[in-house]
């Protein structure tokens, strides 16, 4: 797919200058400008920040008022449930809310993780009747419930107390202003300007931090878990925390992670592109095709043994969920041929897998760059799971719809939504028509942080890019750009990957470099007589020898 090219240019002046005084090269000074890092103050809390940058809990709406409200349950001999959610960040905010707990002092606390399939997502009177069935009069929410208007009411006419702690977006009135439920307490960062853009496994960190102080420290292996899996941006609180917790991950003693690097494989070191491949997927798995509720106690097992059992069962559910996938996608791509794509793409089939639609509707969107929501009708009624490019806001565009709906809800970049069968063409149009008028150009955009000359590639470099880990999302791999490249001996390895060596024109360095999924590039290259290159540079290590290689992002013909 076509790409446009932006190269990110900041006044050289200024460039040199902050260089100068933050003690860094010129393309890492530029990166550090391009995510909004333009003093050497803010360049050394980003590649300094650790656990003592960590926000006050109490400075959360809402905080106190729960930590008050759990240590009168405690004082009192109340019985607490924990309502998470079935996907990672739920499980892992669950884990840590139930663990922060029992180390504050309650005797019981009990869980519930909600079924996709019985249940559907949120906080649902199913949770009300366990916990009265289980004698709890405290019900603390992780990663849902900012929306739980009807459900907080029930459990308050049942006698149960609620304190809701999420990250969603509430519902606002016709003045913008949040609407929260009837609960003791409601922390939500969304709630108020100023506060971090949290995951739900964060949140509870932020919860653990106000019960247990310090000790809370314990759960931040768990909090970049949920924090990397739902990709909120990685920067402030969350690099903190995703940071900090990557590195308690790969010291931890937690039987789950070992267990899950066991199975998978896995024995580099923890990176959040390396969790992306190998835990979270496994830990995504039951919640996608059965029940996560198992999920939660094997994160805190301390037995060695049920928790390499367990990660065995999760591996090979995973293997079933990457066989549906695959099957629903092929059958949806026949589907997009047969009824052809508009400036969205809304596709749908009978009983399709509703555990595997947010996955398939996140390829098309990447493949296709359209705004994209896959569904799966049963009887009259259809389910779906949607994913949107940077440029359109996707909640804000089914806020527009909710017309033609009976439930939504989620962000921007991802949403879930629920209507009648017989409105998905009415629906597919009607969201084409709001995508059309707020998308320009349906391309995406390679945004490349800084062009350099390839004799700047070194070893050096890629040890100081490597202080801006964690990446991911709001704080990608750096991307760098270089013109009129000589290219020397291409060929195409794997399956469809292509090797190739790149020398600055009219030069003698040359660095080798590869491009996965790249093949298709072979004839424009064999065409051009120098190309230009967007790449990542890292340190290949194969045999105890270590080379220079470019992870090719892009390639076209010199102008």
């Amino acid at each position: 797919m076509h790409r446009r090219w932006l190269i990110q240019r900041t006044n050289r002046e200024f460039i040199e200058h902050l260089s100068r005084q933050a003690g860094t090269s010129p393309a890492m000074t530029q990166i550090m400008v391009n995510r909004g890092l333009k003093s050497p103050e803010a360049v050394s809390a980003f590649l300094n920040a650790g656990p003592e940058l960590l926000s006050d809990p109490f400075s959360f709406r809402g905080m106190r008022e729960a930590v008050h409200a759990i240590s009168r349950a405690k004082s009192s001999g109340t019985t607490a449930l924990v309502h998470g959610d079935y996907d990672v960040d739920g499980i892992t905010s669950a884990a840590i809310t139930i663990d922060a707990l029992k180390k504050f002092g309650f005797r019981e606390v009990f869980y519930f993780i909600p079924n996709r399939f019985t249940h559907g997502y949120g906080f649902h009177a199913d949770a009300v009747t366990k916990a009265i069935g289980l004698g709890a009069g405290l019900i603390i929410t992780t990663d849902c419930g900012i929306t739980a208007f009807e459900t907080v009411k029930l459990a308050r006419q049942k006698g149960l107390e609620v304190i809701v702690t999420d990250h969603h977006e509430p519902e606002r009135d016709a003045d913008g202003r949040p609407m929260v439920p009837d609960a003791l307490a409601v922390i939500d960062p969304k709630l108020r300007a100023g506060e971090p853009e949290l995951s739900g496994a964060g949140v509870a960190f932020k919860l653990a931090q106000a019960l247990l102080g310090d000790d809370a420290y314990r759960y931040m292996d768990l909090a970049a878990l949920g924090t990397i899996a739902d990709l909120v941006p990685l920067m402030e609180e969350n690099r903190i925390l995703a940071r900090e917790g990557l590195s308690v991950m790969e010291k931890s003693a937690r039987p789950a992670f070992r267990a899950l690097k066991e199975v998978s494989n896995t024995n580099r070191e923890m990176s959040s592109r390396l969790l992306c491949y190998t835990l979270i997927p496994r830990l995504n798995a039951p919640g996608r095709l059965e029940d996560a509720t198992d999920a939660v106690q094997f994160l805190l097992s301390e037995d060695e043994g049920y928790a390499l059992e367990a990660a065995k069962k999760l591996d090979a559910i995973n293997k079933e969920r990457q066989r549906l996938e695959e099957a629903l996608y092929l059958d949806a791509k026949r589907r997009l041929q047969e009824e052809g794509a508009d400036c969205a793409i809304v596709l749908s089939g009978p009983d399709w897998h509703k555990g595997v639609l947010g996955i398939v509707a996140s390829k098309f969107c990447e493949e296709f760059y359209r705004p994209t929501i896959i569904l799966s009708i049963s009887g009259d009624i259809a389910r779906g799971s949607g994913r949107s490019i940077p440029d359109f806001d996707l909640y804000k565009g089914l806020k527009r719809l909710e017309h033609l709906l009976l439930g939504f809800g989620g962000h921007r970049q991802a949403a879930g939504v629920r209507l009648k069968a017989e409105l998905i063409k009415q629906f597919r149009d009607s969201l084409s028509e709001l995508v059309r008028e707020e998308v320009r150009e349906f391309m995406p955009s390679l945004r490349i942080d800084a062009d350099i000359s390839l004799r700047e590639v070194s070893f050096g470099m890629v040890k100081e890019f490597n202080q801006l880990e964690p990446f991911g999302f709001g704080n990608p791999e750096p991307l760098l750009g270089a013109k009129e490249l000589e290219v020397i001996a291409p060929r195409v390895v794997g399956n469809g990957h292509l090797k190739l060596k790149l020398r600055q024109k009219r030069g003698s360095f040359a660095v080798d470099a590869i491009g996965f999924d790249m093949a298709s590039a072979m004839k424009s290259i064999e065409e051009s007589v120098t190309v230009d290159a967007a790449f990542t540079p890292q340190i290949n290590e194969w045999e105890g020898v270590r080379t220079l290689q470019l992870n090719l992002k892009g390639l076209r013909p010199s102008i």
